[in-house]
């Protein structure tokens, strides 16, 4: 019986031979000195039997006639470089492993020069096991790095350039065989190669039905575009999520919030739909200067083993920023130059706020090919978010209050979007095409991923817990995307153990977990100070569902069917029993989201919102205290004043948004008050919007108005 390195080395010899480097390209390593690149070079090139090229040792010293120390102190720390990127420009290789310096990466002009003819794979290692690695080899000076710098700081200064030039990224943990490190190399290079492995298909689809529509393959940038499946589905990846190991995940415990976004992102977006330089780029412009706290998304301790998940310090002081002052720059990206895109959202109060703003941050040039429609509930949303979608409007950028609740507008979209013949129409008479922002377009789940998995690490990095110990991750869901990032988590590796799922007096979610049946019959919707989950229709439940039935397309399509003919349907004993493994459920009244407010304040002086208090009751009775519990803290509390004033017992509330939270402010809560929600408050300007009936041809009739203004 063959081992399996040797099987291992025959199939790679094997595919490659059928699929060889595009072009004849190099495969190139790059990472910080200590990272392995050389042995791994030479394992690469013995399994793909291709010749290996050690910059260092054939390259620099054969040019210089010396050693690397040697011309170092001939020509000094600055000079080097610019010496090591000439030797880097005279140099030529095709179908080669070659191993680069960790400096190299820091002459533009000499990366510029090999990455035409390569693949740039970076060993990224994290930076205590570099100095680990360093300190055992005696290394206590590497090139570049100033008096008085530390060799910590220039490792950390060099990973800018690392993130500059890399096509494909490979995780190494501290005790990661060099063997192990190659068979990731090239497993990287597989999928870099192979663009067409990571389609994505409906929730809706049966299998007959993706066998038979190969030629009409969707990528990401399609479902990004699209937003919703033709047959009224919803995108999902069809091979799945990425799994990470245990030791990629530990190696991302030291890592900035920005770097685990780079890092998870790049496995869930093939870098033929966006390049991992031009990822790194919409991923600082999101999360740069936009959020008001260093670390984007922090967790702090609440109360025995609760946490909160602060997800509201982004501009417009809710949870929905982390996907939507990153989904714009994705979607300008994404999309054709060739046609102009309207897109539309329908929004139970954050959401629509939080699309205005991520969309008013592209590009001029960009803006002028992107309008935005937002639909709210005229009545269903707090004060301070009505005017938050209000004060957000733009020439390009419009809310429009519906006469109905949320579950009309969204199901309105997808009406809309699914209506070929209007499309049609659109993109005929004015070229201009539609698209959603709502979490039903794929793009919007990906960054929720990144927080759920970001507040495991972080709890591991403050010593609360050692990595592999479990946690439960409380949500307040209405349509189930928050609570499905989280379960996405889990299912690429984070040692996550129940979701709990937390409703309002709108507990249909509760209902449907606890007893597998999803009954929309004789329940009206009853508003509550939680707007962001006074939702019926949960959107993102069928991407679950799909998901646990094994890809069965076809009763995913019966159960909607059903839902949609019937007003309800009923999950089967083996199906509602794996819900159950992954998911428990508890509703909140008014009265007792108030009190937990209250409660709250009182012995810690933190001010939950009341989307959190639901959540935080929720846990209180279903946690059973075992592990520790990650309460996701989905927006400020600033935009729900008066009924924050209210379960602080204060009588008097002036109607005034801006004097609310001037109010709050005078009780030196924790957190601060969000003053860049005032900000926009002050500057809000213009308080007209548009109102109209929930009628499908009005809110049609909207959209042309929009085009027509905008694109015409």
């Amino acid at each position: 019986m063959l081992s399996r390195p040797v099987v291992f080395v025959q199939i790679w010899k094997s595919w490659f031979s059928s699929h060889p480097l595009a072009g004849n390209k190099n495969i190139i390593l790059m990472g910080p000195p200590g990272a392995g690149k050389t042995t791994v070079g030479r394992i690469v090139g013995q399994k793909l039997d291709c010749p290996v090229i050690d910059i260092d040792d054939d390259v620099l010293e054969a040019t210089w006639n010396m050693s690397v120390s040697e011309k170092l102190q001939d020509v000094g720390r600055e000079q080097f470089l610019e010496e090591e990127g000439k030797a880097l420009l005279n140099f030529s290789a095709s179908g080669s492993v070659i191993s680069l310096t960790g400096s190299n990466p820091m002459h533009a002009a000499g990366m510029q020069h090999v990455k035409k003819n390569g693949i740039v794979v970076y060993l990224d290692v994290p930076t205590a096991v570099i100095l680990s690695r360093l300190q055992s080899m005696k290394v206590d000076r590497i090139v570049g790095q100033s008096p008085g710098v530390s060799l910590k700081d220039i490792l950390q200064f060099r990973k800018q350039f690392y993130k500059r030039w890399h096509d494909i990224r490979v995780l190494c943990g501290g005790d990661i065989a060099a063997e192990v490190v190659a068979e990731k190399v090239l497993d990287a290079v597989k999928r870099y190669q192979n663009s067409e492995l990571e389609t994505f298909i409906s929730t809706r689809s049966s299998r007959s039905e993706r066998s038979m529509t190969k030629d009409s393959d969707k990528y990401f940038s399609d479902v990004v575009t699209e937003g919703l499946a033709p047959d009224g589905g919803l995108f999902v990846p069809e091979r799945g999520l990425p799994k990470f190991t245990a030791g990629e995940w530990q190696s991302l415990i030291e890592a900035t919030y920005i770097e685990r976004a780079q890092v998870i992102l790049e496995r869930c977006i093939h870098p033929a739909d966006i390049p991992a330089s031009k990822l790194a780029e919409i991923i600082g412009t999101a999360y740069g200067e936009n959020f008001t706290c260093s670390k984007i998304a922090p967790v702090r301790h609440l109360a025995g083993n609760q946490f909160l998940l602060e997800l509201f310090h982004g501009p417009t002081a809710s949870f929905k920023d982390f996907a939507l002052q990153l989904v714009p720059h994705i979607f300008a990206y994404c999309i054709p130059r060739s046609c102009n895109y309207l897109v539309l959202v329908a929004t139970s109060g954050d959401t629509g706020s939080a699309v205005l703003d991520g969309f008013s941050r592209l590009h001029d040039t960009d803006k002028q090919r992107i309008a935005v429609m937002n639909f709210f509930p005229e009545d269903g949303v707090s004060p301070i978010q009505k005017s938050q979608m209000i004060g957000c409007q733009t020439e390009n950028a419009w809310s429009v209050g519906v006469k109905s609740d949320f579950d009309f507008c969204q199901t309105a979209i997808k009406q809309i979007l699914t209506n070929s013949g209007y499309t049609g129409f659109l993109t005929v008479e004015y070229g201009t095409a539609l698209a959603a922002a709502n979490s039903i377009n794929w793009a919007r789940l990906l960054p929720q991923v990144v927080y759920h998995a970001s507040a495991y690490l972080d709890l591991v990095h403050q010593g609360i817990i050692p990595f592999g110990s479990p946690v439960d991750v409380c949500v307040p869901s209405g349509n189930f995307g928050n609570i499905l990032a989280a379960l996405y988590a889990k299912m690429m590796g984070v040692p996550i153990r129940k979701c709990i799922c937390a409703s309002n007096e709108n507990n249909v979610l509760t209902d449907f977990i606890r007893t597998g049946v999803y009954d929309l019959r004789e329940r009206k919707l009853i508003p509550t100070s939680s707007p962001a989950v006074d939702i019926l229709k949960s959107s993102n439940l069928e991407r679950y569902l799909y998901m646990i039935a094994k890809e069965d397309g076809q009763l995913v399509t019966q159960l909607y069917n059903e839902l949609e003919n019937k007003g309800c349907f009923q999950l089967g004993k083996d199906l509602l029993g794996k819900l159950q493994q992954d998911l428990v459920a508890g509703w909140c009244s008014e009265e007792d989201c108030l009190a937990a407010i209250h409660s709250v304040y009182s012995t810690t002086g933190y001010i939950l919102d009341t989307h959190t208090a639901v959540a935080k009751v929720v846990a209180d009775r279903l946690q059973d205290r075992s592990c520790p519990v990650i309460i996701s803290s989905t927006a400020h509390y600033s935009k729900f004043a008066p009924a924050i004033l209210r379960a602080l017992r204060i009588a008097e509330i002036n109607q005034n948004p801006v004097s609310q939270l001037h109010l709050l402010s005078s009780y030196s809560p924790l957190p601060p008050v969000h003053w860049s929600l005032l900000e926009t408050l002050k500057k809000r300007g213009n308080e007209d919007h548009q109102v109209c009936a929930a009628d499908m041809s009005m809110l049609m009739s909207h959209i042309e108005t929009l085009i027509q203004s905008h694109f015409m």
